[in-house]
């Protein structure tokens, strides 16, 4: 198994495809985190070689504070996230952010090309 990838949302359609894509596809180990209030506790025990958040669970867009949570974290900080949304406006909105960290932005829907793409230049990138 490659690096393994933690996704965070909470949307069991969304994990599983993303489980089929990034594991049985691609052959990353694929780690589940279901609940935005457990995801920084999650990323520190499991210590992931990337992060796929969604900027929005349940009602909320709690992956923002969660990010915040990671990015203020020394040691969580050095692990790349790629936020991912359906909400465009609200990935403009936090471009700041996001350029700040080196964030990746996929807005959804995205293809398993594009997912894959982003995947991979995140690993290629140098640890910052």
């Amino acid at each position: 198994m490659a690096s393994p990838i933690a996704v965070i949302n909470d949307d069991t359609e969304f994990l599983e495809l993303m489980r089929r894509l990034l594991q049985d596809q691609a052959g990353f180990e694929v780690l589940i985190c279901r609940e935005w209030d457990d995801a920084r506790a999650f990323v520190k025990q499991h210590r992931p070689a990337l992060v796929v958040l969604d900027s929005r669970m349940g009602a909320e867009e709690r992956g923002w504070s969660i990010l915040n949570l990671l990015t203020l974290d020394p040691e969580t900080r050095p692990i790349p996230v790629i936020v991912c949304s359906a909400a465009i406006q609200s990935l403009h909105q936090h471009q700041r952010l996001l350029t700040r960290y080196g964030i990746c932005a996929l807005p959804k829907p995205f293809d398993l090309p594009t997912l894959l793409e982003t995947v991979n230049r995140v690993f290629e990138e140098p640890a910052a």
